[in-house]
């Protein structure tokens, strides 16, 4: 059973609650899913130990938030390359911000990414809850 974690950073609750529908859909598939609070994320060290790794945002003003801006750099260090990972974030109006984690776990972590980013408004509409969940299931077949 492979173990992945979740990071998210977030204003509202929205980017929360989006996460852990993330973890249900990688649950479902048999694998283990923790979800944590970018501010519980100290050193580098507490990324290791995890078969995949997913972090995600809201957009505030075009940019992710601060405090996932930090732990990407952080990230940096802590050896994720070949790992599956995940980037997802909620939006008001434009959704940049889980694209530019996505192409940054992508391009410079060199993480074994799934297929692309999740960006909903919210996980409460248009279907954003089965959204979650099926964007889970990716990453746990990433996992096989």
């Amino acid at each position: 059973m492979a173990k992945t974690l979740i990071v998210y950073a977030t204003r509202t609750g929205e980017t929360e609650k989006i996460g852990n529908l993330i973890a249900e859909g990688i649950r479902f598939s048999g694998h283990e899913a923790e979800v944590v609070n970018v501010t519980t994320i100290k050193k580098e060290d507490d990324l290791r130990g995890y078969d995949a790794v997913v972090f995600g945002s809201p957009t505030y003003h075009g940019e992710m938030v601060q405090g996932m801006k930090t732990l990407l750099f952080m990230a940096e260090k802590a050896v994720l390359e070949g790992k599956v990972g995940g980037a997802f974030g909620s939006f008001g109006w434009s959704g940049e911000a889980p694209d530019r984690i996505f192409e940054t776990m992508k391009n410079i972590f060199k993480m074994n990414m799934v297929s692309i980013p999740l960006r909903l408004k919210s996980a409460n509409l248009g279907g954003g809850m089965k959204m979650a969940q099926d964007y889970g299931r990716e990453i746990a077949e990433k996992l096989a």
